[in-house]
């Protein structure tokens, strides 16, 4: 057994990301990129509110055990998922809306995730941000990991450093006849 094998067997996962239906699946993804980018243990699941509510229930109450502490769950159309995901695991939750087939142009997943009523709070992303939604999960982890705090500040280094390249690159664009240089 070789040391990523070893790796594999006593990694316990820190998120959980989970979606109403894998047609979901290519926006929850970006969560998913945002865990390896960051080596965060992570599982991924396709759960429904609506058409498994036990399962949805018995995952929520082991999640903790299992080593979860933050859950990011997206869903479409009436997305109940992140709001019975919020009133079951008493931890942070980050709903992401995503667009769906039956939704009314993702404005029904986000209203549906946004208004939660007092007392189940769903930090809720941008339509389709499970990248936003996997970056919040880092933050929050961050607040009691000085490792993953410092991976955090590089990030945001590096967003900076790219608006200032790209700002470089476009001082250099002559083309425009009444462009004025800042």
């Amino acid at each position: 057994m070789n040391s990523s094998t070893l790796k594999l067997i006593f990694m316990i996962p820190r998120v959980s990301i989970i979606m109403g239906s894998t047609s979901d699946l290519p926006v929850m993804e970006e969560a998913a990129k945002v865990m390896e980018e960051f080596e965060i243990p992570f599982e991924i699941n396709a759960l429904s509110a609506h058409r498994t509510p036990e399962e949805v229930e018995k995952y929520a109450k082991e999640a903790y055990s299992r080593g979860i502490r933050i859950v990011i769950a997206g869903a479409g159309g009436a997305a109940h998922l992140p709001g019975v995901m919020a009133a079951l695991f008493p931890l942070p939750v980050i709903g992401v809306p995503c667009r769906s087939s039956i939704s009314l142009d993702g404005w029904d997943s986000v209203l549906s995730i946004l208004q939660m009523p007092p007392g189940i709070p769903v930090a809720t992303v941008g339509l389709d941000a499970a990248r936003n939604a996997g970056i919040l999960a880092l933050q929050m982890l961050a607040t009691g990991d000085e490792k993953m705090y410092q991976k955090m500040i590089s990030y945001k280094a590096s967003l900076k450093k790219k608006i200032v390249e790209a700002n470089n690159e476009l001082a250099k664009i002559s083309k425009y006849k009444f462009k004025c240089s800042s």
